[in-house]
C-alpha cells in the first residue's frame, strides 16, 4: 500500500479538514522554480493535469519551454511522479471568490476529459486555467494576472 493511498483513507475518516492532506476536487500547486504548475487531486494518490510535453512524467527537467507548445493531453498520472523534488500543496485559491462545485462533478468532468488532446496556451489556456474550470466551472490563472500586470508597468 502507497503512502498517498494510505494518506486518503486517514483523511476520509479521521482527519477530513486537516489542512495540507488533498481531497478529491483539490487544487495542487506544484512548485517548479519559475513557475507553478497545476493539477486537480483525484484520490488515491493520483492527480488529472494538463500536461504538456514538459510535464509528463518522465520527460526530465522541467523548464518553461511548455510556453511554445500549442497543445496539451489531459493525463491521470501519480503525483509523487509529477511533483519528484519539488514542493507541493493543496491551493483551492478561490473558494472565498467562487463556489466550488461538488465533487462528484469536478470528477466526473475530469474523467471525461481524459485522454484528450487539448489547445494550450500559457495566456489563455494554461494547466492553472483548467484546473480552476473543473473545480468553479471557470477558468483563470493567477499566474497571468501577475504576468499581465508586470508586463504593464
Amino acid at each position: 500500500m502507497n503512502f498517498f493511498h494510505m494518506l486518503d483513507k486517514y483523511s476520509i475518516r479521521k482527519n477530513k479538514s486537516k489542512p495540507g492532506y488533498p481531497q478529491p476536487g483539490d487544487l495542487i500547486e506544484i512548485f517548479r522554480g519559475t513557475y507553478q504548475h497545476w493539477a486537480l487531486y483525484v484520490g488515491e494518490g493520483y492527480i488529472v493535469h494538463l500536461c504538456p510535453p514538459t510535464e509528463a512524467a518522465g520527460a526530465g527537467a522541467y523548464s518553461l519551454v511548455s510556453v511554445l507548445c500549442d497543445t496539451a493531453v489531459v493525463t491521470k498520472e501519480s503525483l509523487e511522479e509529477i511533483v519528484g523534488k519539488d514542493r507541493f500543496l493543496v491551493n483551492n485559491l478561490l473558494d472565498g471568490k467562487h463556489k466550488p462545485r461538488s465533487v462528484y462533478d469536478i470528477l466526473r468532468d475530469a474523467r471525461s476529459l481524459l485522454g484528450l488532446e487539448m489547445p494550450y496556451c500559457i495566456l489563455r489556456g494554461n494547466c492553472e486555467h483548467f484546473v480552476t474550470e473543473l473545480r468553479y466551472g471557470k477558468g483563470e490563472s493567477r499566474q497571468v494576472c501577475v504576468l499581465t500586470i508586470m508586463i504593464s508597468f
